[in-house]
């Protein structure tokens, strides 16, 4: 499906948008055995900078980022022999889709997060949201259409 926000016709109120809007549907998740080397080879082909860990209901369990690969081999791991619930963190913060876009953005800066998972009621992951989709988000409520360069 992609971004709601992709689909605006014409000028839109930002304020009156929502996670659900900015959100992408396409997630690349990880579970907590996925081998942390793999994980790496996701996060850096995809250019995600962080997976969201999932259990075998696709509820959110963690999150893995590159800082968290990162701190796993400054400390001499072998990210071949590790899994992602070695390294990752746990219980993350997440946001549901009716989260305002303020309350999105204000969760983003005060925790310095690039993305945060979006989950449903029952905590499964249904989506991802980045500064980036919010920003995108803004510049199509307000031209109702991406500009061609984009």
């Amino acid at each position: 499906m992609g971004r709601r926000v992709d689909y605006l016709m014409g000028k839109t109120d930002f304020s009156k948008l929502d996670a659900g809007h900015f959100m992408e549907s396409k997630v690349t998740t990880c579970f907590q055995g996925s081998k942390a080397d793999k994980v790496a080879i996701a996060i850096t082909t995809g250019s995600f900078g962080s997976l969201p860990v999932v259990d075998e209901d696709r509820k959110l369990v963690g999150i893995i980022s590159e800082f968290d690969l990162l701190k796993a081999l400054r400390s001499g791991k072998d990210l071949s022999m590790v899994t992602a619930k070695d390294v990752m963190t746990a219980e993350p913060v997440s946001v549901r889709e009716e989260v305002s876009a303020d309350e999105l953005m204000k969760t983003l800066e005060e925790k310095h997060f690039i993305r945060l998972p979006v989950v449903d009621q029952h905590g499964k992951v249904i989506g991802v949201v980045s500064r980036t989709d919010i920003l995108k988000g803004y510049v199509q409520s307000e031209t109702g259409d991406v500009p061609w360069w984009m």
